[in-house]
């Protein structure tokens, strides 16, 4: 059996580690040149470190993962206004987390997979066909590639979602993307992450997550074990388009922040090493259509306020590989495995967009709600209460994962 990945994030490593495993050939198209470098530090635990687990992999993840002592908001002078220690929740998850930066999730990855899986970068999509006796793609040099099965993992501005799952009514590009956008749900926001060097940052938050105490915008900071600081932001806006220069951007929409934002946004790399997106989940009516499906946030984004988009695109990547190797029809397979998963998923999609005031609030009397329910967090029970709901309901703490 041979498929044909498109999409060489954690949910398209995740599936070719997967298949591999189970004597497949995998071929994975990537469009960018190399593993990428950019992102966030997120919080990994839930369904995709039991999967990490079952691979194999978590020594790997804790090698590259960090110590973590305090999750701390603090005013525009640096002074602690409010926090949470990592003990706290990763008691709440019976010691299953780790905090790791994505791009070395993916690179853990990429290290594990069999050499029977080929991994291609640079490759882009002209088209996507498939139906239940078969499935192929087509690059952008004329190669076709035929499979049995064609996996979309390729996020949420999924190229294969937009090739195969839309039906522009002149068959154009431009009338495909914008139907395509049906399927993607902006929740009201914009975020991106970028890595600097900094010692006075990087003594100031080493050990832990340190995060403006602001509201509608706020920028966060961890100090990596090479001596560079990892910035993540987030802000409210109502539109989904993406800025030409995200550097310029992001100096423009956080430079009225305090404490050591202005000195972070002097050090910002240029906007092309600088990992930039809306906030956004994705909801496709139909996760397959005959051989062609789709997964991870090409489907099911969950977003960064749910944070286990990680966890739940490699969770999801092993039910998908186990329903492909247990069933010999692969479109009963492909059925099976979003009647499995799509409920779960649906499930974490909800929570997000219920808990958007404790991610980022919006007001004052939001933001003065979130310390003292943090501060409560030091009565006997209360912290583990709150750990419960906050990891329960899938909230990443610096980014999500």
């Amino acid at each position: 059996m041979k498929a044909v990945i498109c999409g060489g994030g954690i949910a398209g490593l995740g599936l070719a580690r997967c298949l591999g495993d189970r004597a497949w050939d995998v071929v994975v198209l990537e469009k960018a040149p190399a593993l990428r470098t950019q992102g966030y530090m997120i919080d990994f635990f839930g369904p995709g470190y039991t999967a990490a687990e079952e691979l194999g992999l978590r020594p790997r993840l804790h090698e590259l993962g960090y110590d973590v002592d305090e999750l701390r908001y603090v005013d525009e002078h640096g002074h602690r206004r409010a926090g949470m220690t990592y003990a706290t929740l990763n008691r709440a998850v019976g010691g299953r987390l780790i905090s790791i930066m994505r791009p070395d999730l993916e690179r853990a990855l990429y290290e594990s997979l069999p050499t029977r899986v080929d991994v291609r970068f640079g490759t882009t999509l002209k088209s996507v066909d498939g139906d239940a006796s078969g499935a192929a793609v087509t690059l952008d040099d004329g190669t076709r590639l035929d499979a049995d099965v064609v996996v979309g993992a390729d996020g949420v501005h999924s190229a294969v979602r937009r090739l195969a799952f839309t039906s522009g009514a002149d068959g154009s590009a431009a009338t495909a993307e914008d139907d395509d956008e049906r399927h993607v749900r902006h929740l009201g926001f914009h975020t991106a992450a970028f890595i600097f060097d900094d010692a006075e940052i990087h003594a100031a938050c080493r050990g832990s997550f340190v995060l403006t105490d602001t509201t509608d915008r706020q920028m966060g900071f961890y100090a990596l074990r090479d001596g560079r600081v990892a910035a993540f932001a987030v802000h409210r806006t109502a539109d989904p388009g993406l800025p030409g220069d995200p550097r310029e951007a992001l100096r423009k929409e956080y430079g009225g922040l305090g404490w050591v934002v202005p000195r972070a946004l002097r050090a910002c790399p240029p906007g092309d090493e600088v990992y930039y997106d809306q906030v956004a989940q994705t909801e496709v009516p139909c996760w397959s259509r005959g051989r062609v499906t789709l997964v991870g946030d090409a489907c099911y984004a969950v977003s960064l306020l749910a944070g286990q988009g990680a966890s739940l695109g490699l969770a999801g990547a092993r039910v998908l590989a186990e329903q492909l190797a247990e069933e010999p029809s692969v479109t009963t397979a492909l059925r099976r495995y979003e009647d499995q998963w799509r409920p779960v998923v649906t499930e974490k999609q909800h929570a997000a967009r219920q808990g958007v005031r404790w991610f980022l609030p919006r007001t004052q009397g939001e933001l003065r709600a979130r310390r003292l329910a943090l501060r409560a967090a030091r009565l006997p029970g209360v912290g583990r209460y709150l750990a419960s709901a906050l990891t329960g309901k899938s909230r990443g703490i610096f980014g999500g994962g």
